[in-house]
């Protein structure tokens, strides 16, 4: 009897065959609690969060453990957290192209944004998203199609919106029963240890109190008294509560008096026994509260709570000095409010050497020619403490006609880009994406000869075509060659979404093409740069939104739009 002829191909790879190693991802690992947690025990912590996300990592293969982002005591309702943003921040450089959370609410709860994310922006990136406990991961086909993720995202913003009513509800009414709600009491008292929502005098603090509103009577002005206060060594309300463990954020443990904090204090009437709460506040569970600042009949006053710091007396006369000092200033310069501009850089402009926020100050100056008035960018350590950092003085008149020289720049160069690259694009993209088609055509080709090989060789054993040994191998092999072409296809399926990133349909396009022959403003400042650093000898520093991003994308055409 003749053998039966063998339906395998030989072992042997053809060319359309050829094994593409296993991608391995830049892993970020997100952190998210909505309350501080300080290491408190419990199931949601910190660092349980941490041990399951990066206990997953390290159990997967194909993922590499590249950053540790935590956002410790931000909500899940918005996006506004200083490590996510660090997080995308190293996306957009090529750090990051997968991130890990434990779940989907760890990653945020409103259900439109965490969509935007998920749907739009992620796929966009190229950037694999795993959320470990609901088993989702965008690099499954199929599993996350559907609605589960969508009504997940909104039944954890529905959670998120009840929790929010109730607890404003709960804590509205026990405002105006008189009790005290805070993270920590206000400088100069502790909370009661048999009531913490009863504040009593704090020994340690108090008389920093009295003691500064003695000194506003003796004639001191503000900033004068926060250099006393910071020569002496005295700790800032900041300071003095990462001291004493109410906070453990960094950003708290060298801060200094500044006169804010003596206007604050001495405007406070706590240090009269009352009750003032509810100032500041937010008119949806959805923004952040320093958002919406409520109007004095909107406050919560509630009288004779706890022991007063400061008389009556000696209050009223601090508020007399604050107002005739106004008054006074604004009559001997001719000021007032209608001479005030927005400040167009805040939040984007920093110190250089110590990194710290510059502070913008109204100058007055007598001339020859007159009264002269400019605003100005000063360094604000070196303001609260003149030996912490360098004295810099920048005037903003220079400022703005730098910044409006690189905008102008800048918008001219994305122009010139953009023709150039829709000039290119046509051809070139259109070559490639028929040279991707026809990749991606073969490796699918290929792949199915491997499945239907596949599927044949329990049939060859069972008719005793092949040994057991031989099965085994064959079998590892197709498997392994299927896989192959899998990362292969998703391969060529990234490469098509660069030309698309790299295209006429870029983001930055369509931003600059916006603001192209627009005023200076605010909006197109913000919009167009990310920081700006001030040096010695008012050197400056611009760092763009989109200069990596128009980097890339120069460097991706002027290669032949090769990656």
């Amino acid at each position: 009897m003749a053998r039966t002829k063998r339906k395998v191909n030989p072992l042997a790879s053809g060319p359309d065959e050829q094994i593409v190693t296993q991608k391995v991802y830049k892993t970020g690992a997100y952190i998210r609690l909505s309350v501080e947690d300080s290491g408190k025990p419990g199931a949601d912590t910190i660092e349980a969060q941490k041990e399951l996300v990066l206990g997953y990592i390290d159990s997967q293969t194909d993922m590499q453990l590249c950053g540790l982002y935590c956002d410790n005591g931000r909500t899940g309702t918005n996006f506004q957290r200083p490590e996510f943003d660090l997080l995308m921040e190293d996306i957009r450089a090529g750090k990051i192209d997968c991130i890990v959370v434990k779940d989907l609410s760890r990653f945020g709860r409103n259900y439109k944004e965490t969509g935007n994310y998920l749907e739009r922006i992620f796929p966009y990136l190229d950037v694999r998203f795993v959320a470990v406990n609901d088993s989702f991961d965008t690099a499954s086909k199929g599993q996350n199609e559907g609605y589960i993720v969508p009504l997940t995202n909104i039944l954890n913003e529905t959670y998120s919106r009840d929790i929010s009513r109730k607890v404003s509800t709960a804590i509205k009414a026990m405002e105006l029963q008189g009790h005290f709600h805070g993270p920590a009491a206000p400088y100069g008292y502790a909370k009661s240890p048999e009531n913490h929502n009863k504040l009593v005098i704090n020994p340690e603090t108090a008389p920093i109190v009295q003691s500064i509103f003695k000194m506003r009577l003796e004639g001191m002005g503000y900033r004068r008294i926060a250099c006393a206060l910071n020569d002496n060594g005295v700790l800032s309300p900041g300071a003095y509560l990462y001291k004493m463990g109410f906070s453990q954020r960094e950003i708290y443990r060298d801060t200094l008096w500044t006169t804010w904090n003596i206007k604050t204090l001495l405007n406070n009437e706590v240090y009269l026994g009352h009750l003032v709460q509810g100032k500041r506040t937010q008119a949806s569970y959805k923004q952040a509260r320093k958002d919406r600042y409520a109007p004095p009949e909107e406050w919560r006053v509630v009288r004779d709570t706890h022991e007063p710091l400061v008389s009556e007396e000696m209050f009223a006369e601090a508020q007399g000095m604050a107002e005739q000092s106004k008054a006074d200033y604004q009559a001997m310069t001719g000021k007032g409010d209608e001479l005030k501009t927005p400040n167009l850089f805040k939040k984007i402009i920093h110190c250089g050497d110590c990194g710290k926020a510059m502070c913008r100050r109204h100058v007055y100056n007598r001339t020859a020619n007159g009264r002269v008035y400019y605003y100005s960018y000063k360094c604000t350590t070196h303001i609260k403490m003149p030996s912490a950092c360098t004295p810099k003085n920048l005037k903003e008149s220079a400022l703005l006609e730098v910044v409006r020289v690189q905008i102008e720049q800048h918008l001219t160069a994305v122009a010139r880009l953009e023709e150039m690259v829709l000039r290119e694009c046509a051809a070139v993209s259109a070559k490639k994406h028929i040279d991707i088609d026809r990749r991606i055509q073969q490796a699918q080709q290929a792949q199915s000869r491997s499945k239907k090989l596949l599927e044949g060789l329990y049939q060859n054993l069972a008719e005793g075509v092949i040994s057991r040994e031989e099965y085994a191998s064959m079998k590892a092999h197709y498997r392994e060659q299927c896989a192959g072409f899998d990362r292969q296809m998703a391969e060529l399926e990234t490469e098509r979404r660069s030309l698309e990133r790299y295209g006429p349909q870029n983001p930055m396009f369509k931003v600059c093409r916006d603001y192209q022959g627009a005023e200076l403003s605010e909006e197109l400042i913000h919009a167009l740069i990310a920081g700006i650093d001030v040096y010695d000898d008012s050197r400056l520093e611009l760092k763009l939104v989109y200069q990596d991003e128009f980097a890339e994308v120069s460097r991706f055409w002027k290669g032949g739009g090769e990656q």
